[in-house]
């Protein structure tokens, strides 16, 4: 198959599986004038990075993965281990976009939104901007 037909099965541009290719997540076979040559169990892997991707899962946690699913003696303790620690990172980013959301909330409900220059949205972000600046001249 070539990279249109295995991009439409796989459902991932052919951008995608051209890098996945230069970083060895898959390995098509080339012809002798160079052209990619998909097999079915490519398709299969691409579909199944394109699932793991849409989870969130880091490019090497599908390397790894991919190693595990490949690996008939594997103990599925490994995959959950890489599973439970990208939940954790899940938890994480969920808890700093909470934390996000409720200072912009605050900071929304604090402006009046209306022809004064007065805001607090501005003031704050620049308060920020400010500790930023006063922490790196401390460097």
């Amino acid at each position: 198959m070539n990279i249109g037909d295995v991009a439409d099965l796989s459902g991932l541009p052919a951008k995608t599986i051209r890098y996945y290719e230069d970083i060895g997540l898959v390995e098509p076979l080339r012809s002798a004038n160079g052209y990619r040559s998909f097999r079915q169990s490519d398709v299969h892997k691409l579909a199944f990075l394109g699932l793991a991707r849409a989870l969130g899962f880091t490019i090497e946690d599908c390397r790894s993965l991919l190693k595990l699913y490949a690996d008939t003696d594997r103990a599925s303790a490994e995959v959950k281990q890489i599973a439970e620690e990208h939940l954790d990172r899940i938890d994480r980013k969920i808890a700093e976009l909470t934390e996000m959301r409720a200072t912009l909330s605050h900071l929304v409900d604090a402006c009046a939104g209306d022809h004064r220059p007065n805001c607090p949205i501005l003031a704050d972000l620049a308060m920020e901007e400010d500790k930023t600046r006063t922490a790196r001249a401390a460097d």
